[in-house]
């Protein structure tokens, strides 16, 4: 990488913070059980970039690591079991992670974005 590709990366780094912009893209994951919560119900509602919650689950009795995600109050689904421990790990220590949709399938696939800033 080039010299002034770093500086144009730091410098995108510097504003971003001074305008409180910085956001680190920690996870990119499909949603899992979306048939089996409201999504169907909220579907045409969805759109690319909408905030999501994310609910810690620790006593979940199928997964400890259970991370639900919630659009406007409403149960989309969840974080991927497989994909679920680092996250879990950092809400479970204050970490503040965010979400939001990133992609939206006509095949009723949602994926989200989980970043901390």
């Amino acid at each position: 990488m080039g010299a002034r590709r770093l500086w144009g990366i730091a410098l995108a780094l510097l504003c971003g913070e001074a305008c409180g912009q910085v956001r680190l893209l920690v996870q990119s994951s499909p949603l899992a059980g979306v048939r089996y919560h409201a999504a169907a119900e909220v579907w045409p509602q969805l759109r690319v970039g909408d905030p999501l919650e994310l609910g810690r689950e620790p006593a979940n009795p199928h997964d400890a690591n259970a991370i639900s995600v919630s659009w406007r109050g409403r149960k989309l689904g969840y974080l991927p079991r497989r994909e679920n421990a680092a996250a879990a790990w950092s809400l479970d220590r204050g970490q503040a992670l965010r979400a939001r949709i990133a992609r939206i399938s006509s095949r009723g696939r949602i994926e989200i974005e989980l970043y901390a800033e």
